[in-house]
Formats: C-alpha cells, sequence, structure tokens
C-alpha cells in the first residue's frame, strides 16, 4: 500500500481563525477554512451551482454557496440545506512544522 500524498497549501499563520483561503493544488481548487480550531480543505466549486466557495460565508462547519445559499459541512462535505443535493469533496489536512498540507488522491 502506498503512502497518501500530502501537498504543502499555505503556512498556518498566512490563515487566521475564522478565515478561508483558496489555494491551486494539482490543478485543483482548494478552499482552506480555519473555524474552531481546525483547518478544512474542501473543493472551492459548489456542486449545486458551480460557483467559487471562497466568495461566500463561512460559519461554525460549515461554507455557504454565494449565489443560492446552499450550506456543506466542512468535515464530511454534505450539503446542509437545498438547493444543493450533492456533496463537495473533502480533502485530508494535516499540520506538518507549521505548513496546513492537503492530502490529494
Amino acid at each position: 500500500m502506498t503512502e497518501p500524498t500530502f501537498l504543502r497549501a499555505l503556512h498556518e499563520n498566512d490563515l487566521p481563525p475564522g478565515e478561508k483561503k483558496a489555494v491551486d493544488l494539482a490543478g485543483r481548487s482548494i478552499l482552506i477554512c480555519h473555524v474552531g480550531g481546525r483547518f478544512f480543505a474542501v473543493s472551492n466549486i459548489c456542486s449545486h451551482a458551480e460557483e467559487r466557495l471562497e466568495c461566500g460565508r463561512m460559519g461554525n462547519g460549515w461554507i455557504a454557496c454565494p449565489i443560492h445559499g446552499a450550506r456543506f459541512d466542512l468535515a464530511s462535505g454534505k450539503p446542509r440545506n437545498p438547493p444543493a443535493k450533492r456533496p463537495i469533496v473533502t480533502y485530508a489536512v494535516r499540520l506538518v512544522e507549521g505548513w496546513i498540507e492537503v492530502e490529494m488522491p
């Protein structure tokens, strides 16, 4: 079995609590969120409106699409309310020597 591949995304000091930042990793737009003392990485694209989630509101454990307000759980990617019905992709995150790293499949 092969080891997972983690890519360095950004330094933890560059993402204060309550903030989010989009990064491009391996040709994918990933949104990294710092909420409740944890870092989350999700697809930056809404599964319903194909809109960038980086422009949406973020709450305690969720990110909202700026177009229709669909909210997605940051841990699971599952939609919390309509109009979204499909989840967004989530990625494993780890901290290594102050760097936020995201697992790429």
